[in-house]
């Protein structure tokens, strides 16, 4: 069998410094917002080259904290991707804002900034790009968009943690970068948490009392505050991980070169783009096929994992029913979500691993005629 995902690898690699970690926590005392975290937002800060990190609960938080602080509310517009996982929208609908999606770019995944000019309106107020399946959105053109319109921009970074625009991280090419570490994702904790990227230090400070139920001085509130806190345990974790996440990455890297390659003329086949201005992070790689589901069976028959980002876009989904976009109100995203497949990656999956995938791939695509 070959898994779509392989979480225990991490533990085995790291076993060593993930139970010093632990110990190092448990013999500490101190559970809650401690030196763990304040090490791990100093470190991660640095990694992504911003002045200010805030641990927070998770990544939908660090999206919706961000556009409380900034005052977001009932009759502000925030332009999304249509093509994204729902917790994009989620946040913008918790804050009482209006969502207003933008298709994707013809050849890739991510929010086209053509077509965000084209969405602004007087009502405007922030943008959000997601950096969907590891590979940047185009953050030179959204950042010009957003100074031209005096727009605020949050990139959503939950799968694209170390990803590079021209040479710049992501979660530092907005005015804030929004962070998962669910155990899926590049640096992954065991368990939920999140964090804000930003070199606001404005705020920085105000997320840092919202996540503490609106006090920085105990018992002292100074606003009506919430509960996301990045644990201590969690951070110290992170710690760890984030010495290697680079390297991960790098051999995610690999993988991806290995399977375009092995998978370059597979008729019927579509394989993942990059732009050249881009250095992904490949937290997923994605292909397309009109024959999704005779694949995903001829694969697990195979032995061989593979899984769906995302099979019903947000405008599709029952929770935004209320909106009353049907189908066909967003043709590219609907698309995509008829026809991509996500194959097992991660820095865990060798390449003879790869090699078994892509000729299962090939040898469905070829038998079917490439349709």
């Amino acid at each position: 069998m070959i898994p779509f995902l392989d979480m225990k690898s991490v533990y085995t690699e790291l076993k060593p410094e993930l139970d010093a970690a632990y110990l190092r926590v448990m013999e500490s005392g101190w559970f809650v917002l401690g030196k763990e975290v304040e090490a791990f937002e100093q470190e991660y800060a640095a990694f992504c080259g911003t002045r200010h990190c805030v641990g927070l609960g998770n990544g939908l938080e660090a999206l919706e904290l961000t556009l409380r602080a900034w005052g977001i509310g009932p009759g502000d517009e925030v332009i999304v991707p249509s093509n994204t996982y729902i917790a994009t929208w989620l946040a913008v609908s918790a804050v009482g804002a209006t969502v207003v999606p933008v298709e994707p770019t013809p050849t890739g995944p991510n929010i086209d900034p053509e077509r965000i000019e084209a969405a602004i309106t007087p009502r405007t107020r922030v943008l959000m790009p997601v950096h969907l399946y590891g590979e940047p959105a185009d953050m030179d053109a959204i950042g010009a968009l957003a100074e031209r319109h005096g727009l605020k921009v949050i990139e959503d970074v939950a799968q694209a943690q170390g990803a590079k625009v021209r040479g710049r991280r992501t979660g530092s090419l907005g005015t804030a970068g929004a962070h998962s570490f669910f155990p899926t994702k590049n640096i992954g904790a065991f368990g939920d948490g999140g964090a804000v990227t930003t070199d606001d230090a404005g705020l920085a400070d105000r997320l840092r009392g919202m996540r503490n139920y609106g006090s920085k001085v105990k018992y002292v509130n100074v606003e009506r505050g919430y509960n996301s806190r990045l644990d201590e345990l969690q951070a110290a974790f992170l710690r760890v991980k984030l010495r290697k996440l680079d390297e991960w990455n790098d051999r995610r890297r690999v993988l991806a070169a290995h399977y375009s390659d092995r998978l370059a003329d597979v008729p019927g086949l579509g394989l993942p783009r990059v732009p050249q201005w881009a250095e992904p992070v490949w937290h997923l790689y994605v292909v397309r096929t009109k024959r999704r589901a005779e694949l995903m069976e001829a694969l697990n028959s195979a032995g061989i994992g593979s899984l769906v980002h995302y099979p019903i876009p947000p405008h599709l989904q029952q929770a935004y029913a209320d909106q009353g976009l049907m189908p066909g109100a967003f043709p590219l995203a609907e698309a995509l979500a008829d026809t991509v497949l996500s194959l097992p990656m991660g820095p865990h999956v060798s390449l003879e691993s790869a090699d078994e995938i892509a000729a299962a791939v090939r040898s469905y695509m070829v038998r079917s005629g490439g349709e």
